[in-house]
């Protein structure tokens, strides 16, 4: 797919900028690279002086820390993880310090977990935490908070990362700075001629899906897929994403300039920040399922969940959790934050609004999921409400 002076121009107009760099760019089979961390400070650098505001996810605490315990491994387990990780924190922090005051520039760094963002006002107080520290010229340094996370709560890869956070600044552009090119039309094998590069990609399709291989770094935890991920994810913030290899020559700033550089996922219709964090961020606590009258109001109309249309409700929520809305297939087209609790959603499935009270004795609201606090799963779906 060939690239579009248009898109690139674009992505030559972002002012504010996520990079996320992997840690196939950050090692090698003999441990952790020291000059990449130079070479990435002096472009966040050059962009920050052009009037650009970067902020990096940047991935090394965990290849840092074991390369101080005298480990080849990452940990063998979740605690041994996260001891590396909280051995390379401080390294990884130090190295961008230094790094980055060469050229003026303050590094701060900001760790996060899953769950603390899922939590709204959390989400919030992070983004005003990223805005004050962009407007005070320092480059936030954002990792996952390795040292206390576990597999429940992790976002298990700072791809997925990157996009949270590109909706946390309301950032123009991701890029995704890793060891390959870019994404290539099918997967490369070994001892073979690279098949050719994706230029430009204006839907993930499943052709583009099948595509996506697997990452081959010990350090890193996502792969491919999770790029994909990511740039969906951005996309619906209404940011373009562009993977790149983030060891060649100048390639934060050649993608910044609308070089045709690595793969460009063209940005989609933008959701607003609450419904990207439902939709992305959150973790659902149950399921209702609707009967096909209730999906075609959500779906066609752009109307709330009302009892009257529940059919079954899955496992134990409280008021205000987020819940998957599914269809009598099991499919998933909504999710949303639940107005009452699971035990209450029993109570009053297939009810009348007007019975709420009679049942219950008490209402918050005629709705079961309001449409404010509701988002569909089908992109094209939610952009026309």
């Amino acid at each position: 797919m060939s690239g579009t002076s248009s898109a690139r121009e674009q992505v030559r107009s972002a002012r504010r900028i996520v990079v996320k760099i992997g840690s196939g760019v950050l090692t090698d089979g003999d441990g952790v690279r020291p000059r990449i961390f130079g070479e990435i400070a002096r472009q966040v650098a050059t962009l920050a002086d052009a009037g650009r505001q970067v902020v990096l996810v940047s991935s090394g605490a965990i290849a840092l820390g074991s390369r101080e315990l005298g480990w080849s491994h990452p940990g063998r387990s979740i605690p041994e993880k996260q001891a590396a990780a909280a051995v390379g924190q401080i390294a990884l922090t130090g190295v961008y310090k230094k790094r980055f005051a060469r050229y003026g520039r303050h590094a701060a760094q900001v760790l996060v977990t899953r769950t603390g963002l899922q939590e709204h006002e959390r989400f919030l107080n992070a983004r005003r935490t990223l805005q004050a520290l962009l407007a005070l010229g320092a480059v936030p340094i954002v990792n996952e908070n390795d040292t206390v996370a576990t597999e429940e709560i992790r976002f298990g890869d700072n791809d997925n990362l990157s996009a949270t956070v590109v909706n946390l600044i309301r950032a123009d552009l991701l890029v995704i700075a890793t060891d390959v090119d870019g994404l290539h039309e099918s997967p490369p094998r070994s001892g073979e001629p690279k098949p050719p590069l994706f230029d430009e990609i204006t839907r993930i399709t499943r052709e583009v899906e099948q595509a996506a291989g697997g990452s081959s770094s010990a350090f890193g935890r996502g792969g491919m897929t999770t790029k994909l991920e990511a740039a969906r994810a951005a996309g619906r913030c209404g940011a373009s994403t562009v993977l790149c290899n983030g060891r060649a020559k100048d390639v934060l700033l050649r993608v910044a300039q609308g070089e045709v550089v690595g793969t460009l996922f063209v940005n989609g219709s933008r959701l607003a920040s609450r419904k990207h964090w439902l939709a992305f961020t959150t973790r659902t606590r149950g399921a209702i399922v609707l009967d096909a009258g209730a999906v075609r109001a959500l779906v066609e109309r752009g109307r709330s969940l009302l009892a009257v249309g529940v059919a079954e409700v899955h496992g134990k929520f409280g008021i205000g959790d987020p819940v998957a809305c599914l269809d009598e297939r099991g499919v998933e087209i909504a999710r949303g934050l639940s107005a009452y609790g699971s035990d209450e959603v029993r109570r009053i499935a297939g009810l009348p609004t007007r019975r709420i009270v009679q049942v219950l004795g008490y209402s918050n609201g005629g709705e079961v999921i309001h449409r404010d606090d509701l988002v569909l799963v089908d992109a094209d779906a939610e952009s026309t409400r």
